[in-house]
């Protein structure tokens, strides 16, 4: 009899473990994958394909404005949000299938369960209470909402996981947090039609991206209508016969249909039984791992969101494919998480790479500052008011390009692309004899000739750099 019944246990089928499966069984693997609610994870399920989907619908409407002005006559059109929500339901059931039929097709055995770690062999299937024992266990789980402040009436609130189906459109809507899950709905949801509000602790949105394009994509946000309380938590949340009733910080108060809460994730640990054997966890419950996704146990391994590395499905899909190869494939490789490009899709758009100025001033002596502002040409015939900002941050003692930055229409395309250049460590001046793409945006990006700032022997930390006032920043 062999010593265990499987090979490779998975806890979880969001991208990373569904990579891992799939590589594991290629490499010759007996896998056994458990998920208790759908395969595809959070990103599919309710995440990163459905909230796309969900920002493609609400562009629509700068679409159709923006028409009469290149020749086009549109009757004022009407949104229907059950409409929108049926089809996005569609797509993502499509999608979990594929995902299913692939990780089948691979001859990966897929059980419908909640799985916990009964020891460092053996995986216990709560929907029939079944043992399997398992060479390798690798936890996969992601993370779920972080509900914050835990404050009177939070039992009223909703988080991104349910707002993708909500029946109807929230007429009024606050949503706290400034993060990109914050920012990205409260983008959205005023283009379809809500009125949001934005509540946070913080001064300003997107803490930890370059300051620039915070206060850029803040004032664009503004202008679309998003209502601001900056520093100015809920305090308290109320049921009244016309909706919620919020309590903030200093005395006001916000009437809303919805609230939702979107303070950051927490890694989806609890009650896996990883305690109870000695797993190592970090101070938000994250499972620690090495290089290879290894936990302090050597026959438990864990990566993405659980891991509390980079929160992203590419990295979890990358890490899954590697521990796969490690382990499975007699290929030992390990990811480079550094210079890994993201996304925020509001509109504006937010695509960036490498360093801020603020990160490169605190690590390098000399940093150079290549930044532009300007009208996009669609805008030209449209009226609107919309802007681009482009920003690359050079190492001024090697030209080496540590990172750029972008907010504007088709960022994060351009992102993909430049994130090559970053990762290769490309100079500045190969940047400039790159033929540019005319007439596009993204030529700016290699017409970026004349310097806007060079910091000398400026060793800030990025929250000293990050208070400059804004003459020190950019022009």
């Amino acid at each position: 009899m062999p010593e265990f019944d499987v090979d490779l246990c998975v806890i979880g089928a969001g991208s990373g473990g569904v990579r891992a499966a799939r590589v594991a069984a290629g490499h010759g693997a007996k896998v056994l994958l458990a998920e208790e609610f759908r395969i595809g994870g959070t990103c599919v399920i309710r995440g990163c394909v459905p909230k796309k989907l969900l920002v493609y619908a609400s562009r629509f409407n700068d679409e159709f404005a923006e028409a009469a002005g290149y020749g086009w006559s549109v009757p004022k059109p009407t949104f229907d949000w059950g409409k929108l929500v049926a089809a996005k339901e569609k797509e993502i059931s499509r999608l979990s299938a594929i995902y299913r039929a692939h990780l089948e097709g691979a001859g990966v055995k897929v059980v419908k369960s909640r799985a916990v770690v009964d020891d460092v062999h053996k995986v216990r299937l709560l929907a029939d209470d079944r043992v399997v024992s398992a060479r390798i266990i690798l936890v996969a789980t992601g993370s779920a909402p972080f509900l914050a402040p835990d404050i009177a009436g939070l039992e009223h609130t909703i988080t991104s996981n349910e707002i993708f189906d909500l029946p109807e459109l929230p007429r009024r809507i606050l949503i706290v947090g400034g993060g990109y899950i914050a920012v990205e709905f409260a983008s959205l949801l005023t283009r379809v039609g809500s009125h949001v509000t934005l509540a946070m602790r913080a001064e300003n949105i997107l803490r930890g991206f370059d300051e620039d394009l915070r206060l850029a994509l803040r004032d664009a946000l503004a202008e679309a209508g998003v209502a601001f309380k900056f520093t100015n938590p809920p305090t308290r949340i109320d049921k009244t016969k016309h909706g919620l009733s919020v309590a903030l910080t200093n005395g006001d108060s916000v009437d809303a249909d919805q609230v939702m809460v979107a303070t950051g994730r927490h890694a989806n640990t609890r009650g896996l039984g990883l305690e109870r054997l000695g797993v190592a966890l970090d101070a938000l419950g994250a499972i620690k791992v090495d290089a290879w996704s290894q936990s302090s146990l050597p026959s438990i391994y864990a990566l993405g969101d659980v891991s509390n590395r980079v929160a992203l499905t590419p990295v979890a899909v990358r890490d899954g494919h590697a521990f796969a190869d490690t382990v499975f494939g007699g290929k030992k490789w390990a990811v480079d998480h550094t210079n890994i490009a993201t996304a925020v899709f509001s509109t504006p758009e937010l695509g960036t790479v490498g360093l801020s100025e603020a990160e490169a001033r605190a690590a390098y002596a000399c940093v150079d500052v290549y930044a532009t502002r300007f009208r996009p040409l669609k805008a030209a015939l449209s009226g609107r008011k919309d802007m681009v900002l482009m920003k690359i941050v050079v190492d001024g003692e090697t030209d080496r390009v540590l990172g750029v930055h972008v907010l504007g229409e088709g960022a994060a395309e351009m992102m993909q692309v430049i994130a090559i250049a970053v990762k290769i460590g490309a100079k500045k001046a190969d940047f400039d004899a790159t033929m540019p793409v005319h007439p596009t945006s993204a030529e700016e990006l290699v017409t970026l000739h004349s310097r806007s700032a060079r910091y000398e022997q400026m060793k800030l930390d990025p929250g000293e750099a990050a208070a400059l006032p804004d003459e020190e920043r950019m022009p």
